[in-house]
């Protein structure tokens, strides 16, 4: 999640806001943990969650407000600026108040269908978790994805010193069944590798027909344990929990350090989907991401 520093500007009261934070590192709560929660956003005010807000007031984050696409539905609304500048943590963000560490990540999703619209579009929705410490460095688990192609879900980690980020990732084409690719990478020195074996399971994916994340809603998680993280999410035709990503074998990757629960939409300039290389232009109209709820469980100490 190329996500390095956070802009916060003065918004009006004429829309429901939220506290902000100045700046995404605060040393605030620094030694605070959240309980367990479920967060479904029905209310315009947030209990768990602090906005972190790049843009013109008419394009922020708004709780509480009916789904454009799902009748009965209030959601949290992220409405990207087209005038924005490109950039992660440069659009619609919320952090966790508090620090979250191991356990179980999920939430319920919808993100914009731009294909008939721009289909050139170069914008991500970020679901993640991110803080940096000095030592060990960064702690990032994600699932994003490029509006250009919503078949496509890319999840990983980022962990390392800052200069020398390092990243274990997969690319998947779930409405398919492709697996793109399942890596090791430093962005310092440019080393790759494809990661085999354990790191590598599942191996194949089937097809989840109909898959589209502009859609529809999906449900969407992660759990994190000490030496090995899964990704998944819930077939809606049959509540069954898919595998998207099961990584164990090493603990390369896998951050050991606590964290803070997000989720962001921003526009990308140089960052194209797996499908169409031409997908990195500024978004021309203000695209909307919907979140149904966020949960987080944490595991109990042994």
């Amino acid at each position: 999640m190329r996500r390095i520093f956070i802009t916060v500007l003065f918004l009006t009261t004429a829309l429901t806001l939220f506290p902000q934070q100045k700046n995404p590192e605060s040393r605030l709560n620094e030694n605070k943990y959240h309980k367990k929660f479920f967060e479904d956003f029905k209310r315009p005010t947030l209990k768990h969650f602090q906005a972190r807000i790049a843009g013109k007031p008419d394009f922020v984050v708004r709780s509480g407000v009916p789904s454009p696409t799902e009748k009965g539905t209030k959601v949290l609304s992220f409405r990207i600026d087209p005038e924005g500048r490109a950039g992660a943590g440069r659009g619609p963000e919320i952090g966790s108040k508090y620090l979250t560490h191991f356990g179980t990540y999920a939430a319920r999703i919808k993100i914009p269908d731009v294909r008939n619209v721009q289909p050139d579009a170069g914008a991500v929705v970020g679901y993640f978790t991110y803080h940096y410490d000095n030592d060990p460095g960064l702690s990032e688990i994600d699932f994003e994805w490029l509006v250009a192609d919503p078949e496509i879900i890319y999840v990983g980690t980022w962990t390392g010193l800052r200069g020398d980020l390092r990243r274990v990732g997969r690319t998947i084409n779930l409405a398919k069944g492709i697996i793109y690719n399942t890596s090791y990478r430093e962005r310092l020195s440019g080393f790759r590798r494809d990661l085999t074996g354990e790191q590598n399971k599942p191996d194949t994916i089937n097809a989840l027909e109909g898959y589209d994340a502009s859609a529809r809603f999906y449900t969407y998680g992660f759990d994190w344990y000490p030496e090995r993280i899964k990704w998944w999410m819930i077939n809606p035709a049959t509540a069954d929990t898919v595998v998207l990503w099961d990584y164990r074998g090493s603990l390369e990757g896998i951050p050991q350090n606590h964290t803070r629960y997000l989720m962001n939409f921003w526009h990308t300039s140089d960052w194209p989907v797996e499908t169409n290389p031409r997908s990195v232009e500024k978004p021309l109209h203000p695209y909307e991401t919907e979140i149904d709820w966020m949960s987080y469980k944490p595991f109990k100490k042994p």
